[in-house]
């Protein structure tokens, strides 16, 4: 299958009203295949029957869709016409084509579970678990050192350094300039005004249903997440949701050689806990966890299979069915970070990898980097055996969201807020990266940036004979901070082949009215870094 996603930014096209749309499009050439009128038909009557497009989801004009899938307009036109015809759609004028009604799927059975409705007491918790509460799990923030003493976690391969640097190019958090405060103020009071009593009491241990229903629908619709809101947990955090997990999941667990200190980190509760995964130009070796004898004990693997995260590639289709086929095989679970899955440019977006086995994946997402880190809204969709173990390990003492935070971000989702955000920061990032390869090639023709068809930042390839750390003075020098791509190898990957010096540079986080000078700082640091450079 093919995979496409309709959005209005590719090839430069202004955005209109219609919302991001993943759709798996059967190949369109060869003996055999479906004439494209037939696959487009056939990918909306899934995403609908299988419940991905929910009841009243608006899709994206004929316009904007068939120049996203590279369609005559005609033959979108033609199919919206018969799926109205036929029930599926509904199309007026002034509200668009949306999903009938009548399309809903019917829930899928699922045996009972205890209610989790309300926060348990500390009371309540020592009885559930025969021990005082908050003594039998350390809270998600942090995690034992190896003194025994908490440790504060980095969120970059080095600690961040107590000032700020003139300019701020390092990976991690967007332009939260560009947060949409009048959008998200509007929505603000309507929740606000429309919550019930009970959003001012002790809210769900998986949290705000209202929340949950709309990230169904919404990672249903653009990642092709298959989002059950009973099996959603909302987390104050990406950390928090990977800490939970850690407590839960047994066994090794096996890690990209290449990516987040931070994930390696809070799954570290036991020493050498993790295992580094090698990593090259197609994205994480998932073969080796059935072939490798590192990973005869492994039972899970994180990874960032849309993204990953720092090199930029998609992990491999081959490579995706191999990491699925031994999570059944051998029971395996996998940790799904799709951390930048909205950001997408140069390429087809690659849709969410929990699609292909909902019991096997574990989907982790977050609001950091469509909309602020400091919002504390992340969110995991969990296999059905898992969604008790979970909420058992969140105790009282946990990070907690606040209900109104989580209501809001439900409206902001169900009135096409986001989707407006998203598109409007996708045509930013996508015009920051451009200026960035240019300045490069007029500046420092001899480095390359790598990585740069998705994401917010790029994998900025030194020139010959500039180490890592030459370039580092050199930056520090100017005011410029950003991340040597050496600091993300796992402590214990193998050594084999030394790795081209490089730098992970973060062009989507200054300010935009900052973003010239920094670029014009990084460029004649890495200048006069050169050899022969003055």
């Amino acid at each position: 299958m093919a995979d496409s996603w309709a959005n209005s930014e590719r090839r430069g096209q202004r955005p209109d009203s219609g919302s991001d749309l993943h759709l798996d499009l059967a190949p369109s050439s060869g003996p055999g295949a479906p004439r494209p009128r037939a696959a487009l038909l056939a990918a909306l009557r899934d995403a609908v029957r299988t419940g991905r497009l929910a009841p009243g989801t608006r899709l994206p004009s004929s316009r904007t869709l068939a120049a996203d899938l590279g369609l005559a307009r005609n033959t979108v036109a033609g199919a919206y016409g018969e799926l109205v015809a036929e029930g599926w759609l509904t199309a007026r004028q002034g509200s668009g084509t949306r999903v009938a009604d009548r399309a809903e799927p019917a829930a899928p059975s699922r045996p009972a579970q205890p209610s989790r409705t309300e926060r348990p007491s500390r009371t309540e918790h020592r009885s559930r678990t025969g021990r005082p509460a908050g003594t039998e799990h350390r809270s998600s923030t942090e995690r034992p050192s190896r003194t025994g003493r908490p440790a504060r976690l980095p969120f970059s391969p080095d600690q961040r350094r107590q000032h700020r640097p003139t300019h701020d190019l390092r990976t991690g958090a967007p332009d939260v300039s560009a947060f949409p405060r009048s959008a998200w103020l509007a929505s603000a009071r309507r929740a606000l005004t429309a919550a019930p009593a009970r959003a001012f009491s002790h809210g769900d241990l998986r949290g705000a249903a209202e929340l949950r229903q709309a990230l169904a629908g919404y990672l249903a619709r653009a990642r092709g997440v298959r989002a059950d809101p009973e099996r959603i947990v909302v987390c104050a955090g990406f950390a928090q949701g990977v800490a939970l997990l850690a407590r839960v999941v047994a066994g090794e667990i096996a890690v990209e050689e290449c990516g987040l200190p931070f994930h390696r980190e809070l799954l570290d509760t036991q020493p050498a806990r993790t295992r580094p995964l090698p990593v090259d130009a197609h994205g994480a070796r998932t073969q080796l966890l059935d072939t490798g004898r590192d990973f005869a004990d492994v039972r899970a693997v994180l990874l960032t299979p849309a993204h990953q995260y720092p090199l930029g590639v998609p992990l491999h289709p081959d490579r995706r069915a191999a990491v699925v086929d031994w999570a059944g095989r051998r029971g395996g679970l996998v940790l799904e970070d799709d951390y930048d899955g909205e950001f997408r440019y140069d390429r087809n977006p690659v849709g969410a990898l929990q699609g292909l086995d909902p019991e096997r994946i574990i989907y982790l997402g977050t609001a950091s980097k469509a909309l602020a880190p400091a919002l504390r809204l992340a969110w995991m969709v969990l296999p059905d055996h898992l969604v008790e173990p979970v909420l058992a390990a969140k105790t009282p003492a946990e990070w907690t969201t606040g209900t109104l935070d989580q209501l809001t971000l439900a409206d902001f989702l169900e009135r096409g807020a986001y989707d407006r955000h998203v598109r409007t920061m996708r045509q930013r990032y996508r015009r920051r990266r451009d200026r960035l390869v240019e300045q490069l090639a007029a500046h420092v023709p001899e480095a390359r940036a790598t990585g740069i068809a998705a994401g917010l930042h790029a994998v900025l390839r030194l020139p010959p004979g500039v180490t890592e750390a030459a370039a580092l003075r050199a930056l520090d020098r100017s005011g410029v901070a950003s991340d040597p791509l050496s600091g993300f190898r796992h402590p214990t990957a193998p050594r084999d082949a030394p790795a081209s010096p490089s730098l992970v540079v973060g062009y989507g986080t200054p300010p935009e009215h900052a973003y010239t000078a920094a670029l014009d700082a990084l460029c004649g640091a890495l200048a006069t870094c050169r050899p022969g450079g003055s």
